[in-house]
């Protein structure tokens, strides 16, 4: 039924006047740029970056329009004549040339066709040489119906170009090269895990190795050969010899290049191009999402014929950063292994506006995209955001609020964790936490790890503290006596007077914190009797990294100071009362010794006021005895 359907249809479209069927085309392509309109305008926008939406949108119409007229001409072709065809095909002088060259001193010779519009009619080509044509073979994808695969071979052979089924037809190919035939070949940058890693403008995509194994064996000519349509149904047949060194990865990368130079050089042919189909998205499956994995690796030969000495940064990865201080921080060894497992990703982090320098200064991403003031226009802000095309998201928040920005970017793949009893139905892909995994017992970041070990990251997380310890001046104890999010994790200010009593006179002493810290620093400050330096509230980010880094030890109670200080490599005394030190403790490789209460569980749940400046005091004393005064 379906043969008899597309050859009722294919007589219909072949006997329709030509002006109807442009204007169904136009219709149809219309209808197909609205369908796919997304996917055509992100891999415009990757490719072509530089270029205008509005030119985006009149390069995705044409392609799409290109497509529909592709199809109805591949339906019709079985019954236009032999004349029609001289009509509609005409081919170059360098193609011609080919045909003669090949006619009289046959070469193995390779064709390739890449994937644009009118490609079959490339079948024709045949008919423009003198004859008898060059043996001429076309390897091609057999359709599962047996009768209707027979058939399209039959209508598609009529020129004198025999198909090789590319399930049992390798054989003959080789054959063919080894006589001195020529192959045509449709190359293909999405050849899933059996192809070999490469770049199309900047992005890793899967090239198949055939033209370029071939091409090696058999020495052959290498020549790339496509349709230039000039009107409807109006085409020239060209064809170029492909410069490249011959080996098997020297071709794959050539073709390519070529295709690239030539879809960014003539605005016909890039319009011709198939941008509705997905040539990237091999490295889109969620499960290897955060590693670049095929059969072979070709970016470092990639890069070096291309004179790059790093990864061009074309797949947008976005991560929506948490919301609070401590976990941004203990995110960081996690970016930093993003960043090793895709290379060839421009990193987006999505974060509250306090801690853009804190980011960007540490190159822990490429982008930083602050949060907007909450209002009517938040959630406008990330529907906005839509023309910026990232290709995944990865959310660190479990909140609706977070997962609905996500959605907003119209971003495919949309990444969270999802905990027992809870529903994240806006995100498309979920790390199911397993019942078993008791997250009071392991650390967030072993819980972070696992959920992006779940999307492919394979390089190992990276904890070394983000700059060199710096060498002391002075002998200098910082002290955080607040914490942002919870009373209880507070040292009692009365204790914190009491410890600062014990100090000897020679160390320098100040207190870090927040303005809402500025309440419990200035009391500390005002009840000694000594001179202490108060620098809470009065720091911008960055002051207060560079001030941390001037300790030469932190007291600090459980806040996002701590794990900041523990990220800059200073040397840490961690007061612990109600929370959890094994799932919220210091992540980096910097020397910290935490202090709960007595009694307390390693887990947490203590009171802090049972925690005693003495046993603070002597655990200093124990790690800085030279200078530390006893009691």
């Amino acid at each position: 039924m379906l043969k008899l359907f597309l050859q009722t249809l294919g007589w219909t479209l072949a006997h329709t006047p030509r002006p109807l069927l442009k204007l169904c085309s136009g219709l149809v392509g219309g209808l197909l740029y609205l369908i796919r309109r997304r996917t055509y305008l992100s891999n415009l926008h990757h490719a072509f970056p530089e270029r205008t939406t509005s030119e985006h949108r009149r390069l995705a119409r044409e392609s799409s329009r290109r497509l529909v007229e592709t199809g109805l001409l591949t339906l019709a072709t079985p019954f236009l004549s032999e004349a029609d065809i001289r009509h509609i095909v005409y081919a170059t002088p360098e193609a011609t040339e080919l045909l003669e060259t090949q006619r009289v001193s046959p070469h193995p010779t390779l064709l390739l066709t890449p994937h644009a519009a009118y490609w079959e009619a490339i079948s024709t080509l045949p008919l423009f040489g003198i004859q008898p044509a060059p043996d001429i073979a076309a390897i091609f994808r057999p359709v599962e119906n047996e009768s209707l695969n027979e058939w399209i071979k039959q209508c598609r052979e009529r020129f004198g170009i025999r198909l090789l089924s590319r399930k049992d037809g390798f054989q003959e190919a080789i054959k063919l090269l080894r006589n001195k035939g020529s192959v045509f070949l449709l190359y293909d940058q999405n050849a899933g895990m059996q192809g070999a890693l490469t770049t199309l403008f900047g992005r890793v995509c899967s090239t198949s190795e055939l033209a370029g194994l071939l091409a090696q064996k058999f020495s052959a000519k290498v020549y790339m050969v496509y349709a230039e349509r000039f009107d409807f149904w109006k085409l020239n047949v060209r064809c170029e010899p492909l410069e490249s060194d011959g080996t098997t990865g020297g071709v794959t990368i050539a073709v390519n290049q070529w295709l690239e130079s030539r879809l960014g050089s003539s605005e016909n042919l890039c319009a011709s191009w198939l941008w509705a189909h997905e040539r990237w998205k091999n490295q889109d499956i969620p499960a290897k999402r955060l590693r670049l994995e095929a059969k072979r690796n070709l970016l470092s030969e990639d890069l070096a014929i291309r004179n790059l000495t790093a990864m061009p940064r074309r797949t947008r990865i976005w991560i929506r950063m948490p919301n609070w201080l401590g976990d941004v921080v203990m995110l960081i060894p996690l970016l930093r292994a993003i960043r090793e497992g895709r290379p060839d990703a421009e990193i987006t982090l999505v974060a509250k506006p306090g801690f853009h320098d804190l980011l960007m200064q540490h190159r822990l991403a490429d982008r930083v995209l602050d949060l907007p003031p909450k209002g009517w226009g938040y959630f406008l802000h990330f529907w906005r955001l839509r023309g910026a095309y990232p290709d995944c998201y990865f959310l660190f928040t479990n909140s609706l609020r977070g997962d609905l920005e996500a959605w907003l970017t119209g971003t495919r793949q949309r990444f969270g964790i999802l905990r027992p009893g809870r529903r994240r139905p806006l995100l498309s892909h979920t790390f199911k936490v397993p019942a078993d995994f008791e997250e009071k017992t392991h650390h967030q970041l072993g819980l972070w790890t696992l959920f992006l070990q779940h999307f492919g990251l394979i390089a190992p997380t990276q904890l070394q503290p983000l700059l060199p310890r710096q060498l002391e001046t002075e002998r200098t104890i910082g002290l955080i006596a607040g914490s942002e999010n919870n009373p209880e994790k507070r040292w009692p200010v009365s204790h914190w007077v009491e410890f600062i009593s014990l100090l000897p006179t020679n160390v320098k002493i100040v207190m870090f914190g927040t303005h809402t810290d500025r309440s419990i620093t200035d009391e500390i400050a005002v009840r000694c009797n000594r001179s202490v330096e108060n620098l809470a509230g009065r720091t911008s980010l960055s002051e207060y990294c560079e001030s941390l880094r001037q300790c030469s030890v932190l007291v600090t109670n459980d806040t996002g100071g701590m794990h900041l200080a523990n990220a800059l490599g200073v040397p840490l005394v961690a007061l612990f009362g109600p929370t959890n030190p094994i799932r919220t403790g210091p992540v980096f490789d910097a020397a910290v010794t935490i202090l709960q209460p007595p009694d307390c569980p390693p887990t947490g749940g203590g009171d802090l006021n049972a925690l005693t400046p003495i046993q603070v005091h002597d655990t200093l004393r124990q790690l800085h005895p030279e200078w530390v005064a006893s009691v």
